[in-house]
């Protein structure tokens, strides 16, 4: 038999979660971000569950194709735009938007020949300082981009930095009010909200605008733990890493366990092992204390991670045993469920890391 890891994608909580957005912003248009292979989902995996929202918004054009093959005849956006002069022959083949936030692409677009217009995405840097045009510099990457046959549409974006900020933190309002004092006048349709902001200040029209582009909530992660959990946002888990226990030591007071000796027992303890290492994308710095569910029940992890292998601590679960059902995210066969964001928060990371770091070798299926 195939070893025992899984990774199982959630097609009803994927509906739900796009629903929950939907609720949040209904008189939006919505972009289902599917970037980094639908954040280690696997892109296949997830169409047929978001093909209810406006468009797909991605980085590249093989995504973008992909997206095309599935049968989606509907927007596409590429949220950096092209990356050489050439793509831009695909996106006016496959009526593929893109997002224009350099000189170097208006100067492409120009020199591009086509009987296609393009539908482009102008980039603001209005905080962030990543990519696009500063508020300074960005009317006249209209004006620019306005005067090109090559141009049919033009739409208006940028990014959010501090869309997750608690109390005390700058937020978004500056880089909001920025954005929409430099296009105040300018026609197109607009798109500013990510995650975090649809959610917490989708109640604004400013924010909602004409799109809006979840991406990490439409996968059950909260977009601002720990301030809020998915379960608050009404999110559901759409990824379970599972697997099962493959051996059993007893413990006495005084012995370790794993590489480094990190975890010394201090009495009795009964440990199982579980096929699941970094090699398969848990996180090694998850140390002693991590939450995990054995048979559905919370316990913790002891020890250092291996490549292929991790420790918890059976003294909750005395019934588990060779073959018992352990839950590193997601939700158990009782509906027993671990947030990712939790798994996250003990490896000092984000659930988007974790999503997103689940290795090939790791079998997926859909349920």
């Amino acid at each position: 038999m195939p070893r025992p890891i899984l990774a199982t994608i959630h097609s009803a909580a994927l509906r739900h979660n796009l629903e929950r957005v939907r609720q949040a912003v209904p008189d939006a248009k919505l972009w289902a971000v599917v970037k980094a292979n639908a954040y280690g989902h696997g892109i296949e995996n997830v169409f047929e569950a978001l093909r209810g929202a406006d468009g797909f918004a991605m980085l590249d054009l093989a995504e973008a194709e992909r997206v095309r093959q599935l049968g989606w005849r509907g927007p596409i956006l590429l949220l950096e735009g092209v990356f050489e002069p050439r793509d831009l022959e695909l996106c006016s083949r496959l009526s593929i938007w893109h997002a224009v936030h350099c000189d170097a692409q208006i100067d492409w677009l120009a020199a591009h020949k086509t009987q296609n217009g393009h539908r482009v995405f102008l980039k603001m840097n209005s905080g962030m300082n990543r990519l696009g045009f500063t508020p300074e510099r960005y009317r006249a990457a209209w004006a620019r981009l306005n005067a090109l046959p090559q141009v049919e549409e033009i739409s208006f974006m940028t990014h959010f930095s501090d869309a997750d900020a608690g109390a005390g933190q700058p937020g978004i309002s500056a880089q909001l009010q920025r954005f929409h004092d430099a296009t105040r006048d300018l026609p197109g349709e607009r798109s500013v909200g990510n995650s975090a902001a649809t959610l917490r200040q989708g109640d604004d029209a400013l924010v909602r605008c004409d799109w809006v582009r979840p991406g990490i909530v439409l996968y059950g992660s909260s977009p601002d733990y720990p301030q809020h959990t998915a379960a608050h946002w009404g999110l559901q888990p759409t990824q379970t890493l599972s697997s099962r226990i493959i051996g059993v030591q007893q413990l006495t007071e005084g012995q370790s366990v794993g590489y480094g000796s990190r975890f010394t027992a201090e009495g009795p303890l009964r440990l199982g092992t579980v096929a699941c290492g970094y090699a398969d994308g848990y996180p090694r710095h998850c140390g002693t204390g991590t939450p995990v569910l054995v048979n559905g029940v919370r316990t913790r992890t002891l020890g250092r991670v291996s490549m292929d292998m991790l420790a918890v601590d059976l003294t909750p679960v005395p019934d588990a045993g060779m073959g018992s059902e352990v839950t590193l995210w997601g939700r158990a066969s009782n509906g027993a469920v671990l947030p990712i964001d939790e798994v996250a928060e003990a490896a000092g990371t984000l659930g988007y890391e974790l999503m997103c770091a689940v290795a090939p070798r790791v079998n997926k299926t859909i349920d």
